[in-house]
């Protein structure tokens, strides 16, 4: 089904492959005719001539990128331009597209979320952007039908931002990577690798996108295979795929890991564009004669089944088959990866999912940029025709992904069928993928087309006693599943007669409705600034010394950015930053919050020059400890602050909250044994946090103890591989280092300076 080279590969006319090896060059030399070198072949690369269009920097090892367009939705935008506009922002200097997904409901906290809407729809006329009203689009599929282009590269505050499969390499980052967009600087990165994805055969009827991406998933993520490289789509599987099913798979290999996407384009990408009046932005795309890849992925598509991830991740891939055969097996696996994540103290369990043999969902959604695409539910609406979900506790919840899509939907008779069946059509918002809606039952088994199915994504509180679950599904075996009345059942189970059906795009839609700028600002314009709309707290530098407590010490093997800073209920506060940071890690350890402050407290009385120590003994014994071999510290300059160790945190969202609201609380740096993403490492280091890389093993300290690191301002200043620090133990210094890992000349003054407001404060003053 699913093969990896072991090393390299070059791809041959983008129809063959063979792996690298020493007799390569003559077998390529043989077949093409052709004396080519791996680096010439890599030059051939879809994804090396796009970075190299875009690169402004003086060679293509130390990349300085400059993005096309920008876009963000609602729980991001609102920080992002609040950071910008502390820093000198006067106008967007590229489109810049503000959707309305997240926050959508207006339900939680009164008008806080309409408040954030008003925000973005003012800076949108004041700075010269784009404004998408609530329930429009998703902020995806609005990227896809209106800002995506050939050869083109987008930068979004969302972690799911991936248009590769229309030929345009987007990445999700961070807010402040955008920030930095917006003040005309560049988003610094060594050139990655590139991993070839080879599709061949035609994918079984009932198997949609969402099978295909599981599989991938599961046979890469754990390994690392394609951790910050960018997957190049080709071979000639792809001809077989329409330009949803190839959309399906694209958003979902953010959760592989990897930096973006690309796809090979042909006439199937150009009658979406034509489809959308925008020929003119589709481009042909393809590899050279000869191009090689740092590693290939091989996926035969007439070899996938219905798949299903299990909770909590969605690498816990199998298929549908092997869990309905191995039921008890696979759930007592899903339930030990439970006590990883809620411990032993949470009481989690599946068993009584089991009526009869047969696994029984309580609730089946489709939905967002990966699920509520046209043909995915034109597919669910074909099985269910004529069928009904039942009345008993099953329910099902479809949001198209548009309103231009959910028209056509009403158009073609789809939606009529759906909604005939028992499923409920709602608007297009993001809520079921982070936990703002739909939330299950207590105890309650969700099937999901959508993203991610992390612990408490669905929006259930473990912390309050309640506790669901979410596997990933594709749109097809979900509906089969609804066919069945709940029962687990794969797409390819009932035969079903899935249409093909043509689909039209009303623009009227959205020009009627989206404010667009056309890149015009209007500095008359005042931002609309609601009570919760608050400005970043001040930020001091980094000092030559530093005091650090352990306020959490976490040894899951992946620690989300879910579990750093919750998602859901939350969302209301992403304008706030303190308010938000109330919530830092509440899922994973709810002292983290206090004990983070008791520090924070503490630098506050030694910035202000108060006694810092009558009224903290445990902090005034290990200063005594590092004074007797450090007397000067103090003189020299120290801060006071906190830090978490986690083996491996950072995998899944883009969000910036995950490091800055650790900041706001006082922390001065994460320790870990890597980090999942290069955008968690990324926050990290634009909000001042020192990305500590410390090797797997026994830890010189444990939660509660001080880290005394001496002399960091001048290691960070002057590039010094080791970071020489000081666990104190009984009293003692116990010395033990660290590293920074690669880090820009930038990077390391934005570190200095404290975080990137700071540095572009300073930039602007000079």
């Amino acid at each position: 089904m699913i093969k990896v080279t072991a090393g390299g590969a070059y791809l041959i006319d983008g129809v063959e492959y063979t792996e690298a090896s020493e007799s390569s060059g003559e077998e390529i030399k043989v077949k093409t005719g052709l004396n080519i070198t791996k680096e010439e072949a890599f030059k051939n690369t879809i994804a090396y001539g796009i970075l190299k269009e875009h690169n402004t920097s003086d060679g293509m090892d130390k990349l300085k990128i400059r993005f096309d367009k920008l876009t963000s939705h609602d729980i991001t935008f609102v920080g992002i331009i609040q950071t910008a506009r502390a820093s000198g922002l006067e106008k967007f200097p590229m489109p810049y597209v503000l959707t309305n997904c997240h926050n959508s409901l207006c339900a939680v906290g009164g008008t806080i979320n309409e408040d954030d809407h008003m925000f973005g729809l003012s800076c949108a006329k004041r700075y010269g952007g784009v404004y998408v009203p609530p329930h429009q689009a998703v902020i995806h599929q609005f990227a896809r039908e209106q800002l995506a282009g050939g050869g083109r590269m987008i930068l979004g505050s969302d972690s799911h931002t991936r248009y590769g499969a229309l030929g345009t390499m987007a990445m999700g980052e961070g807010g402040p990577e955008l920030v930095k967009q917006l003040l005309n600087q560049t988003y610094d990165i060594d050139r990655p690798g590139v991993v070839a994805v080879y599709l061949k055969g035609k994918p079984k009827k009932g198997v949609g996108p969402q099978d295909v991406a599981i599989a991938l998933i599961g046979a890469v993520f754990e390994s690392g295979y394609v951790k910050n490289k960018v997957l190049e789509f080709v071979g000639p599987g792809i001809k077989e795929l329409s330009t949803d099913f190839r959309m399906g798979v694209d958003v979902m290999t953010t959760e592989t890991t990897c930096l973006s996407s690309i796809w090979v384009t042909d006439g199937e990408t150009r009658s979406f564009y034509e489809i959308h009046g925008r020929v003119e932005d589709y481009k042909e795309l393809k590899p050279g004669k000869v191009a090689y890849y740092d590693g290939l992925v091989e996926i035969d598509l007439s070899e996938i089944s219905p798949m299903i991830a299990m909770p909590f991740h969605p690498s816990n891939a199998y298929t549908i088959e092997d869990v309905k055969h191995n039921l008890a097996d696979v759930l007592h696996d899903t339930e030990q990866r439970a006590r990883v994540s809620f411990g032993e103290d949470v009481k989690f369990s599946l068993a009584d999912k089991v009526h009869d043999g047969k696994l029984y969902v309580d609730q089946g959604v489709i939905a967002g940029c990966a699920g509520g695409g046209f043909e995915n539910i034109c597919a669910a609406a074909d099985i269910l025709r004529n069928k009904y979900i039942g009345a008993d506790e099953f329910t099902l919840n479809v949001y198209p992904a548009s309103t231009p899509i959910y028209m056509e939907l009403m158009k073609n008779g789809c939606a009529a069928a759906l909604l005939e069946s028992g499923a409920i059509i709602k608007t297009a918002f993001c809520g079921p993928c982070f936990g703002a809606g739909d939330t299950p039952a207590n105890n309650a088994f969700s099937i999901r087309h959508s993203t991610r199915n992390f612990p408490n994504r669905e929006g259930s509180k473990v912390q309050n006693g309640q506790v669901a679950s979410v596997a990933l599904m594709d749109a097809r075996s979900i509906a089969a599943t609804a066919a069945n009345k709940g029962y687990l059942t794969a797409a390819t189970e009932l035969d079903a007669d899935i249409g093909v059906y043509s689909y039209h795009f009303d623009d009227k839609i959205y020009k009627n409705r989206v404010f667009d700028s056309k890149g015009v600002a209007d500095p008359s314009v005042e931002i609309k600034l609601g009570p919760n709309i608050k400005d970043w707290p001040k930020m001091s530098a980094l000092p030559n010394n530093l005091m650090l407590r352990v306020v959490s010490e976490i040894h899951d093997p992946v620690t989300t950015t879910d579990e750093l800073i919750p998602s859901g209920e939350t969302s209301s506060f992403r304008s706030n930053p303190l308010g938000l940071a109330e919530f830092t890690l509440s899922r994973k350890d709810p002292e983290y919050v206090g004990r983070a402050k008791a520090m924070r407290a503490a630098q506050e009385d030694n910035m202000a020059g108060n006694d810092i120590y009558t009224d903290r003994p445990a902090l005034k014994n290990a200063m005594d400890a590092v004074k007797s071999v450090y007397p000067d510290a103090e003189k020299e300059g120290i801060g006071f602050g906190s830090t978490i160790f986690a083996v491996k945190p950072g995998d899944g969202s883009a969000r910036e909250q995950a490091a800055s609201c650790q900041k706001v609380l006082g922390g001065w740096a994460n320790i870990a044994n890597e980090y999942a993403t290069k955008r968690y490492r990324s926050n990290l280091i634009n909000w001042g946090m020192l990305p500590f890389i410390i090797p797997q093993g026994d830890l010189p300290f444990k939660n509660l103890d001080f880290v005394f690191v001496p002399g960091i301002a001048d290691a960070v200043r002057n590039k010094q591989p080791q970071i020489m620090a000081y666990a104190v133990v009984a009293g003692k210094l116990k010395e033990f280092t660290m590293t920074l890992g690669d880090m820009t000349d930038d990077e390391r003054e934005i570190i200095l300076d404290g975080c990137l407001i700071n540095y572009n404060r300073k930039m602007l003053n000079n």
